[in-house]
């Protein structure tokens, strides 16, 4: 039964754009624009293959390969690091975690994002907060400018 035939003759004499109006509101509820979402603004295509370098970076640090994790920095940041500093980064005495918050456009090829760097040792997590500054080097080829 359509509501309009449930409703009390009197009830539709007192309203009779109401007919009119409740098919115009459901309409506005249930369509597509009511559920639009902001644009994330600042976001451009190389943004996906910053943050992918970011997390393979992180991924190299949390197993220990220092390797593979020596190959994804840039020339700047291998002369800015010493061998020591690097070798640290690298040892995980325990189990290790990290988190990469969103980042942000610094400049046209270079994002900076806000890591966690959590490590566990005898039961004990510590949680490091830090950030990682990834760059274009050309090609769409993606590095680590700034070590966590």
């Amino acid at each position: 039964m359509p509501v309009c035939e449930s409703l009390p003759p009197s009830f539709l004499a007192r309203f009779p754009s109401l007919i009119l109006r409740v098919p115009l509101l459901l309409f506005l509820l249930v369509s597509p624009s009511a559920a639009k979402t902001q644009p994330s603004a600042g976001l451009d295509s190389g943004y996906v293959s910053a943050l992918s370098a970011a997390d393979r970076f992180l991924q190299a640090w949390q197993s220990g390969d220092a390797e593979n994790g020596l190959v994804l920095l840039t020339r700047h940041a291998k002369e800015k690091a010493t061998a020591d500093v690097f070798e640290n980064f690298f040892s995980n005495p325990g189990s290790s975690a990290y988190e990469i918050g969103r980042g942000k456009l610094l400049k046209r090829g270079r994002y900076e994002f806000p890591v966690v760097l959590v490590g566990i040792s005898k039961n004990h997590a510590r949680r490091r907060f830090a950030s990682i500054v990834i760059v274009d080097t050309g090609r769409n080829d993606w590095a680590v400018d700034t070590l966590p």
